[in-house]
């Protein structure tokens, strides 16, 4: 039965497929937030197909009329850099915020001031655009194809996960720089495919609630008990990563998410008591944090260790707010980050380090896209506060359970954007996207109805 959806299954797989490759690349070329053009330029070609054919879809489809807030902060996200790149002219543009500066350079200078588009930056914010590409389209493929694309493309997350996992403990246990991918990198540490551990950790940090469920949903759907041990060795192999990575932020975000973990564990298995089956997923995160606690806490409070050393980010953060200020309402323009804090950096702040991102999201977001950014920010979490309070309260499913994961990764991702950037990386816009994606898809089935599913007496 087709219900409201005019397309049958068969007729997605061209979707699915052009997903799972986007994902793939997002991984393998998508690791590192800068100096890597040509490899993002790998990931966005990859994204094309995949937004061509689920808008083609949606619209067949007739759902774009579903989702009017989420489409609505997707549209202002894409539309913002193309705003930003409009040509303004000469008698506008000096005496917008934040300008006078650019306008004396060019007075001084005897060029002519001509039509300039808002950013100050016009190269970046165009980079900016092209790189959103791939989240976005990876934002629709969920809506696209439904719940039957949910499951394979997060198996493929926790697949790619373990293969991090697996290269970064190579390069910690070998140190040979061949193994790490790319040339801006900390070099002897455990980075995996990426550039930056940080973003290792956020990665494993979003894949445990999505292990757990699932490993919960085999059992209520009678599948056995493979399922949970299969998702209890991934999570205690994650948690032990994220103590070798050393990431200040994954390590105080490891808690707060393996709580969010087992009640969406919980939830999941139809929120009864909970039986020694279920135990078993809290045995292996307790075991993992104590082999952490064991061997890795040297190391890890070595991390936190600032004696003499205040942190820099802390102090830049004052600096990166008054230049947002001077730029308001409609900010600097997105990817000029790194040209404007140059050009207020206090001459008592210059060191031998590189201050390229404010290290805070929602800092850089109102510096480079002012209150318009702001506002849209502030929809985003509208909405999924909307949605999480909506799947929180719905019964078991397999689509129910993968979105209150979603919610717990989207969650860490936000709070670890207040201390870094992981979302400028694209493997984590991408996989943000898919939680976000995975979180606003339909409630209903192919057939119009409540997807809801028996559930196992032995959870």
């Amino acid at each position: 039965m087709r219900g409201k959806f005019a397309i049958t299954p068969s007729q997605w797989n061209p979707v699915a497929v052009a997903a799972a490759i986007l994902l793939a690349f997002a991984f393998l070329f998508g690791g590192a937030s800068r100096l890597h053009e040509l490899r993002l330029a790998l990931v966005e070609l990859a994204a094309l197909p995949l937004l061509v054919l689920s808008v083609f879809a949606l619209v067949r489809a007739g759902e774009l009329r579903q989702h009017p807030l989420a489409f609505g902060v997707m549209a202002a996200t894409a539309v913002l850099p193309l705003f930003q790149l409009i040509p303004l002219p000469p008698t506008v543009w000096p005496g917008l915020p934040g300008r006078s500066e650019a306008a004396l350079a060019l007075d001084l200078a005897g060029l002519p001031m001509g039509w300039i588009p808002l950013s100050l930056t016009p190269d970046r914010t165009w980079q900016s655009f092209l790189a959103l590409l791939p989240p976005l389209a990876m934002f629709l493929a969920p809506l696209a194809v439904g719940r039957m694309l949910g499951r394979p493309l997060v198996q493929v997350m926790l697949g790619f996960t373990l293969a991090s996992i697996a290269l970064g403990a190579a390069q910690l246990a070998s140190g040979d720089t061949a193994l790490y991918l790319w040339p801006t990198t900390d070099r002897g540490s455990v980075v995996g495919l990426f550039a930056n551990r940080n973003h290792l950790a956020t990665l494993c940090l979003m894949a445990i609630p999505f292990a757990a469920v699932i490993g919960v949903a085999g059992l209520r759907r009678g599948a056995g008990r493979t399922h949970l041990w299969l998702a209890t060795v991934f999570i205690a192999v994650v948690v032990v990563a994220v103590g070798v990575v050393r990431s200040r932020a994954g390590i105080v975000l490891l808690l707060p998410v393996l709580a969010a973990t087992l009640l969406a564990a919980w939830v999941s298995s139809g929120r009864g008591r909970p039986r020694p089956l279920l135990l078993v997923i809290v045995g292996a995160m307790t075991a993992a944090s104590v082999a952490v606690a064991v061997f890795s806490l040297d190391p890890i409070l070595a991390r936190f260790e600032r004696v003499g050393s205040p942190e820099g980010r802390f102090e830049n953060w004052p600096v990166v707010a008054r230049a947002a200020e001077e730029f308001l309402p409609l900010g600097s323009g997105l990817g000029s980050f790194d040209t404007v804090y140059r050009s207020v950096e206090p001459v008592a702040r210059l060191d031998a380090t590189y201050f390229n991102q404010a290290h805070n999201e929602y800092l850089e977001i109102w510096l480079e896209t002012g209150w318009v950014g702001v506002a849209a920010l502030v929809a985003f979490l509208i909405w999924f506060a909307r949605r999480s309070w909506s799947v929180w309260g719905a019964r078991p499913s397999t689509t129910h359970d993968l979105q209150r994961a979603a919610t717990v990764a989207i969650g860490a991702v936000l709070l670890h954007s207040a201390v870094d950037y992981p979302l400028r990386t694209e493997t984590i816009a991408v996989l943000f996207a898919l939680c976000c994606g995975l979180l606003e898809m339909g409630r209903r089935t192919r057939n119009g109805e409540t997807e809801v599913e028996p559930q196992d007496a032995s959870v």
